[in-house]
């Protein structure tokens, strides 16, 4: 088993509740964390044989330009795409809207999704 995790994903994106963020848009933060049965490539040293970060990189910043409501929404877009992307036993998505408008000031709001909370019966 081996997880390849990326961290600090810096997007400028247009998501959010209020028209003005969806207009003009704020930047985001996203970390992934992605588990797969095997890694062939630790014995290969293989692209091939291991998960392209750029790879994973497009397919997140793919979704982020597609505007959404919720960061719910955003993350489990994300979390959808890279299941059905490749092998993974597991996934965890994070995404973080930095300095979000909440009447105060915040650094960030962040919401974490992993692979059972998209999964339906």
């Amino acid at each position: 088993m081996a997880t390849i995790a990326l961290h600090d994903l810096m997007f400028y994106a247009h998501h959010g509740c209020f028209e003005e963020e969806r207009l003009i848009g704020t930047r985001f933060k996203v970390d992934v964390e992605m588990t797969t049965d095997g890694c062939p490539a630790a014995l290969t040293d293989r692209l091939e044989d291991a998960i392209d970060y750029s790879r994973v990189y497009e397919l997140i910043s793919g979704e982020m330009g597609i505007p959404s409501y919720l960061l719910e929404h955003v993350a489990g877009r994300i979390l959808q795409r890279l299941t059905d992307s490749f092998s993974l036993t597991e996934c965890r998505v994070t995404v973080s809207k930095i300095a979000p408008s909440l009447g105060g000031e915040a650094g960030r709001a962040s919401v974490t999704l992993t692979r059972k909370d998209i999964e339906h019966d």
